[in-house]
């Protein structure tokens, strides 16, 4: 036994003195193949042209959003990254700034878009040639940080609209062009700690003094305070007031007013505290805050009176007698936010996907087979069952944001009504199909979704406060579908044909439906668009009978509205996604045949099957059997496996520059690499 440790111990030696090699061993610590990255475009094929599918997405304005797009990307100032040896620009916001960094980035990043002529004619221009360009910016805008969009959109869709709207020439005159060129930095006071989507309960009161001409403004208790005013807690000079207007004891309303809040040097005027709102789940980049009056006092010119007006002696005067009218009426011009808002949500919803589809074309799994080759996420068809249908949504969902923006910017007084009730239904909708997209998105990324470049993630806690600004959601709906017990009520009593807010199929015979649904019956638009007219005829109908047989059994008709909340709910959801399958029909009965047709015929049956299998509704009232059902579901898959071939072509036609996108959706191996 010695003497074989000793030969042993004088062959190590010998080999040492020797520098003889050592003898093999048979573990390798290297593997014989590693992981490469192959780009989705190496075995990925287009079949369509993805330049005119982009066309048709965005509708509007391709070469200012290129043009914005590349002043974004090439400025060190939207924190312009290079990734990976192939030196792959990105740029995105670092969210991991203090709270009080990213505020001051975001008024920088703005007055470098003012000084490249970014903002030019949004306030002094006018028309629909005009508003769609600035539609397309604040798009843009939006996509690269949410914070830069929500600031934006706080000074000049909110303050600068309201002067515009609510306003008259002496105010147009004294404003707009300082607002746009940033020499007056604007608010909106109107939510307060107590009363957000009640704004009729708005606490806050503005007193006429007509011995001063003066209006007194004061916050009587904490419950008053305005809260979440962006701008507020750093950067605005002056704030729109919505308060409630007292003349010689009576109560006229809501009305708007404009109070300086601080000088030109940022000091916080006298009569006036505001109080920071501090951190958020997302948008850090802007500078919420709370604001009190002590007996502020502004001038009688300072109230926007295109509405309603008083006198120097303290006369009341409005061409609108009726008070819920009036109210209407300062409430109308908020539309706009809602459209933007809801346009908004879609391209960041395509940020997400397009991450996560690239990511999904790239990256491998598992094997189907013994020792066999890994698969492609996308591959899969649970993954493709994952996104796929959230694609196809925001597609159509793209289609209709596109057709509210046109209704919107050709407005006219027969219409404010129709956009008001479509802008609050696809606000909602869209808004919450951003937030389950990124989502599934953030997950179907896996770990990467987590890291904030790879940005998904991060959209999610940013754009999630859309859901309940300018309007909770829900609170929304109930609105949509109150407007159309409305129109259904006054249609019935006048004996008149239905015309407005898309019902005019309620004119026609209530559609039949076949009992066998195959392939070919389901992907067919008419019968499509018969199923969805037959659930919302048939919602409303519900919804009526059951209000009106409350408002019999002596219940208010508010509260009968609040007892019929289900089926409000139910009515409002199919509202909008008709009004969404109309607006892909629309946008397809313009195209020729060939495959892009063929393309958005996809996308179109994919969105409206996939409604159908998720909204209970076909189920619960009938619309479609249990059988049936089943039938669409397999053809749902079915469709997956078809749009699978044009997945990255249906997420390249987006049109976002790969620098606006995460690392991940490109060589994920290389930017995560030592070096």
């Amino acid at each position: 036994m010695s003497e074989n440790r000793a030969l042993r111990r004088a062959h190590v030696l010998a080999n040492h003195i020797l520098r003889s090699p050592s003898p093999s061993s048979k573990i390798s610590l290297t593997r014989e193949v590693c992981l490469q990255y192959t780009p989705p475009e190496v075995n990925e094929s287009y079949g369509f042209q993805v330049e005119e599918m982009r066309k048709l997405l965005d509708g509007h304005n391709l070469e200012d959003r290129d043009w914005l797009y590349g002043i974004i990307i090439q400025s060190d100032l939207f924190n312009r990254k290079i990734r990976g040896g192939g030196g792959k620009v990105f740029v995105s916001p670092d969210y991991n700034e203090t709270m009080e960094q990213q505020r001051e980035i975001s008024m920088k990043r703005i007055l470098y878009l003012l000084e490249k002529g970014v903002f030019q004619g949004w306030l002094t221009e006018t028309g629909p040639e005009a508003e769609l360009k600035k539609f397309s910016l604040y798009e843009v805008c939006g996509m690269y940080d949410y914070s830069l969009n929500a600031k934006l959109g706080v000074h000049f869709l909110l303050w600068g609209n309201a002067i515009k709207f609510f306003g008259t020439k002496r105010h147009h005159d004294k404003w707009l062009k300082d607002t746009e060129d940033y020499l007056v930095k604007g608010c909106f006071a109107m939510t307060e700690l107590g009363h957000g989507s009640n704004v009729k309960g708005i606490e806050t009161v503005a007193t006429y003094d007509p011995r001063t001409e003066e209006f007194v403004i004061n916050t009587p208790c904490e419950s008053a305070q305005k809260y979440w005013i962006g701008e507020a807690a750093i950067h605005a000079t002056h704030a729109i007031v919505i308060s409630q207007l007292e003349i010689k004891g009576t109560n006229q309303g809501i009305h708007v007013f404009i109070a300086q809040i601080r000088d030109q040097d940022g000091n916080i005027c006298p009569n006036i505290r505001i109080a920071d709102c501090g951190d958020k789940i997302g948008l850090n980049g802007v500078d919420n805050g709370r604001i009190w009056f002590d007996n502020l006092r502004i001038p009688r010119e300072n109230l926007l009176n295109s509405v309603a007006d008083v006198s120097s002696d303290g006369q009341y005067v409005s061409a609108i007698e009726n008070p819920d009218q009036r109210f209407g009426a300062f409430l109308a011009p908020l539309t706009s936010g809602r459209v933007t808002i809801a346009s908004c949500a879609i391209y960041s919803a395509k940020v997400g996907l397009a991450v996560a589809i690239r990511y999904s074309l790239s990256r491998r799994a598992f094997s189907a087979v013994a020792n066999g080759p890994e698969v492609l996420l996308l591959d899969y068809p649970s993954h493709q069952r994952r996104l796929l249908p959230l694609l196809a949504k925001t597609y159509a969902m793209s289609f209709a944001a596109n057709d509210m923006k046109m209704m919107y910017v050709k407005r006219t007084p027969e219409t404010n009504k129709e956009i008001h009730v479509v802008s609050m239904g696809l606000k909602a909708v869209l808004t919450w199909h951003n937030m389950r997209t990124l989502q599934e998105c953030r997950e179907a990324c896996g770990g990467q979704g987590l890291k904030t470049e790879n940005r998904v993630g991060h959209l999610k806690g940013d754009y999630d406060v859309q859901t309940t600004f300018e309007g909770d959601n829900n609170v929304l709906m109930q609105q949509v579908s109150k407007a159309l017990f409305a129109e259904y009520v006054s249609c019935k009593k006048r004996n008149k044909p239905f015309k407005g807010l898309g019902l005019v199929h309620m004119n026609s015979p209530l559609p039949v439906m076949p009992t066998q649904l195959t392939s070919s019956i389901l992907r067919c638009s008419q019968f499509q668009k018969n199923i969805f007219s037959v659930r919302e005829r048939d919602l409303l109908e519900r919804y009526t009978s059951e209000v009106e047989e409350l408002q019999g059994r002596g219940q208010s008709r508010e509260f009968s509205f609040l007892l019929s909340h289900q089926l409000s709910e139910d009515l409002s959801k199919a509202f909008a996604e008709k009004a969404i399958l109309q607006a892909v029909l629309n946008a397809e009965a313009k195209l020729p045949a060939g495959s892009i047709k063929d393309a958005v015929g996809l996308v179109r049956s994919m969105y409206a099957l996939i409604c159908m299998e998720e909204d209970p509704s076909f189920l619960r009232y009938g619309y479609l059997s249990r059988d049936n059902d089943g039938d669409v579901r397999r053809e749902v898959s079915k469709l997956c496996r078809e749009l699978r071939p044009h997945a990255l072509a249906l997420v390249t036609s987006f049109g976002i520059p790969d620098a606006f996108l995460g690392p991940i959706a490109f060589n994920w191996i290389e930017a995560n690499a030592w070096s």
